[in-house]
């Protein structure tokens, strides 16, 4: 199967009540393993990778990569852009064949995330991609990048800010953090009151943290999608890790790489099996 238009595959979701879970991927091999994840599961979701793990290949790479793991299965598979931080890598992943893309513009002041999330919109929705955007500040670390902000997602600005900038998904901050070394603590009516007067579905990043029960009740509030990266990338690194320890002279990388799309996709399976059920 082609991958999946991100309008087609939210609107699979919402009529099948479906949370779509997005994985980053940061290489062939987690790419080849949460499509298999997701197929094994018969759940539809999203590879992802972020601009900052881009630097490793490429969005044309990554495109080709995905589309290929996407054609070896029936299952809805969208590819999207995680964090995308310029107009220029959003453009770059909707011209490589992305099918979803997120701006990342909240480190910036209200009125200017709104100019450059809408530059974003335009270019995209002109391609049929819809787009996600962040308003608030998730704390924790993103790959690298480790922001200590916490500013939970205003109510207030909510429908101004998804209306003037015409975005399809919007990334919410509402005590949810990025990595593992930051315990989450999610506001549930912080997140009721959003997803009520929100004019679009609604996302949680740092998924990997957040209790089951938890993701279970936020879907009661209209979650549409929810990120995972770490529990992922902990299991390939673990993967070569285990066999390191076992044997230092280990040196077959095909039988640990194929091994390691086995392990990742067991955990893809099993996340979006879980907080779908």
């Amino acid at each position: 199967m082609k991958l999946a238009n991100g309008y087609d595959l939210m609107d699979y979701a919402k009529r099948n009540g479906y949370i779509l879970p997005a994985f980053n991927t940061i290489n062939m091999e987690m790419t080849y393993a949460i499509a298999k994840g997701l197929n094994d599961a018969q759940l539809p979701g999203y590879i992802q990778i972020s601009t900052n793990n881009l630097r490793l290949s490429n969005p044309k790479i990554i495109a080709q990569v995905a589309q290929d793991a996407a054609d070896r299965y029936d299952i809805p598979i969208g590819l999207h852009l995680d964090h995308g931080k310029t107009f220029e890598s959003v453009k770059d992943c909707c011209d490589a064949g992305f099918t979803s893309i997120m701006i990342d513009n909240s480190a910036l002041p209200f009125e200017e995330n709104i100019k450059e999330t809408r530059r974003a919109a335009e270019y995209c929705h002109f391609y049929g991609v819809p787009v996600e955007a962040e308003l608030g500040a998730i704390s924790g670390k993103e790959d690298d990048i480790v922001s200590e902000a916490d500013a939970h997602t205003n109510p207030d600005q909510v429908v101004d800010f998804v209306e003037r900038t015409g975005c399809d998904l919007l990334a919410v901050a509402v005590g949810n953090v990025h990595g593992l070394d930051v315990e989450p603590k999610v506001d549930l009516d912080l997140l009721k009151k959003i997803a009520d007067i929100s004019p679009v579905p609604i996302v949680l990043h740092g998924g990997s943290g957040i209790p089951f029960e938890t993701i279970q009740k936020a879907r009661q509030c209209g979650l549409l999608k929810i990120n995972y990266g770490s529990d992922l990338r902990k299991e390939f690194i673990a993967t070569f890790g285990r066999a390191y320890e076992q044997n230092h002279n280990l040196f077959n990388v095909i039988e640990l790489s194929l091994q390691s799309v086995e392990n990742v996709a067991a955990v893809a399976k099993n996340l979006v099996t879980i907080i779908n059920s």
